[in-house]
Formats: C-alpha cells, structure tokens, sequence
C-alpha cells in the first residue's frame, strides 16, 4: 500500500499525516507518541480512530504537526488519522461519522474588541 497523505485541522493547528501499513508506531515531529503527548487524555484522543474502526496495530503514523496546543494538535492529528483511514477503506467512514471523528470542529478564539478587556469581558464600569 502507497503511503496516504491527509491533512487534519483544530483551532489554530495543522496536522499532515502520512499513513503506512506498519506495526501500530505513531510518530510526532520526529518523537514518540508517549514523549510528545505525556498526558494520557491526549494520547487517548489521537488514537480514537483506530479504535472506532478496530485497527489498532496496523498502521505506522508520521504526523508533522505546527501552530496551536497540545489540545488543538490533538484534535488535528485525529482528524487526520481519521481521514486516512476512509481514504484506505470507504467502508470505515460509517463507524468514524457514527464516533464523531470526521468532522472538523469549528470552534475558534473570538477575537479581542477594543474598549475591552478581553473578548467579551469589560473594563470595570464606574457610575461617577
């Protein structure tokens, strides 16, 4: 099997995923799983795909992933994943969507206003 190409994005982050036929390896800017994403949640969170398709163990993932987080490059990298795996089988697509893992979630920071604080949080109003 040729090596698949996606792309997966959260927030502010971009994740390019390169999947092969392998022993399970996941690989993250040149570092292991364990050692780039040493909270157990988020190691959780980038392998969801495989579990909703059961095909733990037989892929290698190289993901080169930039800009955001720990959470938004996790959530990048299982998109990823998750479109690579539809991309190999088309009949994975139902399990992924059924999981919620094929959609990119569009959530991002709301902007700061000027006059204000924050986003939406104000400077303390003073009557005289």
């Amino acid at each position: 099997m040729p090596p698949i190409m996606t792309v997966g994005r959260r927030k502010t982050a971009v994740a390019r995923v390169k999947l092969t036929d392998g022993s399970g390896k996941v690989t993250i800017n040149k570092k292991e799983l364990e050692i780039y994403f040493p909270i157990a949640v988020l190691r959780e969170e980038v392998l969801k795909p495989f579990e909703a398709t059961a095909t733990q163990g037989r892929y290698d993932v190289k993901v080169r992933v930039e800009g955001g987080g720990q959470t938004g490059q996790a959530g990048a990298i299982k998109l990823g994943i998750a479109r690579s795996l539809v991309s190999i089988d088309e009949d994975h697509r139902q399990n992924l969507r059924n999981a919620g893992l094929l959609t990119r979630d569009p959530r991002m920071v709301e902007r700061k206003k000027y006059g204000q604080k924050k986003a939406r949080k104000r400077f303390q109003f003073s009557k005289r």
